[in-house]
């Protein structure tokens, strides 16, 4: 019968400790140096006061938009494909993928769903402020890095983690179609779909959207739980 793959230990033991040194690394950038300011800073055209990237018609029409779009109406067909298909598994004859695509394409979903919408929530309580609104940027929000305490009068910004990436970081879970006969392929696809994210996150950047550590906790999370998905199925087979 097929199923999601079997990886051995040591590729559980190597993707945990590159997940603790992303959060480590993450921690540094965030916290313990100005890279949030500085890329801010040459995006910010300081004689007029705006992020000149804000209104192009590349970084809102274009990557906000149009790209946005096609992703999310391609996250909504496969979520549908795996609705349908799990209405009919229950008949056999009217099943119309195979088990073995059945179970990555719901795997890929679920995904899907456990990236975004955890990060969303996230977001609405979040105090954190995009660029736009700080005031080194003309805004009215003081800049906070993520441990930073925050003001007990301020307004929360619900501008952390990066949502927008988001858009793209569920499709490093492709890498499952390739796993486990493929290891080095399906790498390949999962690093090709965090770059999607976090391309799409970094034009957000430019426009005066989000900080880069904005952008860098929504990978690392997407990376925490294609991770965890894979340890949990992996769990699941031994014991069945």
């Amino acid at each position: 019968m097929p199923t999601i793959p079997q990886l051995s230990f040591t590729f559980y033991k190597r993707s945990t400790i590159a997940l603790v040194i992303f959060a480590l690394f993450n921690i540094i950038v965030g916290q313990f140096t100005n890279i949030d300011l500085m890329i801010q800073d040459y995006y910010f055209d300081t004689a007029t006061q705006q992020f000149p990237w804000k209104n192009t018609w590349f970084a809102k029409d274009f990557m906000h938009g149009y790209v946005k779009y096609v992703i999310t109406d391609i996250g909504r067909l496969l979520l549908l494909v795996v609705i349908l298909d799990f209405i009919f598994s229950w008949q056999k004859p009217w099943r119309f993928i195979s088990q073995w695509l059945g179970i990555r394409l719901r795997f890929v979903a679920i995904a899907s769903l456990l990236i975004a919408t955890p990060i969303s929530i996230f977001k609405h309580f979040s105090a954190l402020h995009c660029p736009w609104d700080v005031t080194r940027y003309g805004g009215f929000a003081p800049f906070l890095r993520l441990f930073d305490t925050v003001p007990s009068a301020m307004q929360p910004g619900h501008c952390f983690p990066a949502g927008h990436a988001t858009v793209g970081l569920w499709l490093a879970a492709l890498c499952v179609f390739w796993l486990p006969h493929k290891p080095k392929t399906a790498f390949a696809v999962f690093l090709a779909g965090l770059s999607v994210g976090f391309a799409l996150g970094w034009v957000q950047q430019m426009r005066g959207a989000h900080f880069l550590f904005h952008t860098l906790w929504s990978s690392w999370f997407a990376c925490l739980v294609i991770l965890t998905m894979v340890s949990l199925i992996k769990s699941l087979n031994k014991a069945s």
